[in-house]
């Protein structure tokens, strides 16, 4: 740890809250890791319970660092749902427990840290990471795909995060099929509803029940997991497992048209494949991907480039980190003006 990291207001807090886990970190002013910590997502509950659950990640992960929540310049938090990142509330975040109405967050973070609280969506902020420090360091535009619970995207445009009126970036509910599956949104034929890892679950439930052999839940239990997580997937997959290996390859066609016509929308350089499902399954899933892409793509003969996100695990968290800084210096701006 650095000298510096120690001294109050220069570290900086990130948490990445997803649909199965909530990692959160400490930064130094160079967004180095000071400090870590995770913690299994609620399944069950509240929205108050899951606040409950990164207020308790985000204090370890300052134990680790040694430093005290209230010490920090900040802490920024990437989201699932709808967010107002004036406000800090956070809606319809369906992937979590109870999330379906509006909650405020980012003032019960704060309340509970000691410190400022700003909120961005969860796969911005991990798009934003990998454009400043990983993958999409080299491009312009880019478009950020995050293959996990479900699917969520973020765009860079000319060089700038594009987050529209706070719901940018929901390519997981492109509609890829009209009148298809049901999603977990609730709506028919989105991307997610093939893509999603829980919508996946589903569908592996429902074709085990009709008598599908697959040893995806046997390898549940064996690991003590309540929900099919990447790991189990990959170990199906490597396994010779059919059934999952159908389901896969139903995403992969699903996530190539709806990730293509977005494509098609906005002419990106560049995609970036992220989330547990996309980091787990890494280069070669990427290039079935964009594959997958090209007899949608308009103009097929260029082709956006396809990588995985560098950053691994920890880049949503660093990308909500990063979030903290740029509000940070926002707020800073806009009182010096007034």
């Amino acid at each position: 740890m650095s000298a510096a990291a120690t001294k109050p207001g220069l570290a900086r807090g990130g948490v990445d809250l997803g649909g199965t886990k909530i990692e959160a970190i400490v930064v130094d002013a160079r967004n180095n890791v000071l400090g870590a910590a995770r913690r299994g997502t609620p399944t069950k509950g509240t929205p108050a319970g899951v606040a409950a659950a990164i207020v308790d990640a985000v204090r370890e992960a300052c134990q680790t660092a040694g430093s005290d929540s209230s010490e920090l310049q900040g802490v920024g938090v990437g989201s699932p749902g709808v967010i107002d990142e004036a406000t800090g509330a956070v809606t319809s975040a369906r992937n979590l427990p109870g999330w379906d109405g509006t909650f405020e967050l980012g003032a019960t973070l704060a309340a509970e840290l000691g410190t400022e609280v700003f909120i961005g969506n969860d796969v911005q902020v991990a798009t934003e990471a990998e454009f400043h420090l990983g993958a999409g360091r080299p491009y312009k535009s880019l478009l950020g795909v995050f293959w996990g619970t479900g699917v969520g995207g973020g765009l860079i445009l000319n060089g700038k995060p594009w987050v529209g009126r706070g719901g940018a970036g929901e390519i997981g509910h492109m509609v890829v099929e009209m009148d298809g599956a049901r999603c977990p949104c609730g709506r028919r034929g989105c991307m997610e509803a093939y893509a999603g890892r829980a919508a996946m679950e589903a569908r592996a439930r429902k074709r085990a029940e009709k008598g599908r052999y697959t040893d995806l839940f046997n390898l549940m239990k064996e690991r003590k997991r309540t929900r099919l997580t990447s790991s189990i997937w990959a170990h199906a997959l490597e396994g010779g497992d059919k059934l999952a290996a159908q389901i896969i390859d139903e995403a992969v066609v699903a996530l190539g048209a709806g990730i293509a016509s977005a494509v098609n929308l906005l002419d990106v350089e560049a995609v970036i494949i992220g989330g547990g499902l996309g980091v787990r399954f890494g280069d070669p899933f990427a290039k079935r991907i964009s594959k997958a892409m090209l007899p949608h793509l308009f103009h097929d003969e260029q082709p956006p480039d396809v990588h995985v996100a560098s950053l691994g695990d920890l880049g949503g968290a660093i990308g909500a980190a990063l979030l903290a800084r740029r509000a940070r210096r926002t707020v800073a701006r806009t009182s010096a003006r007034g």
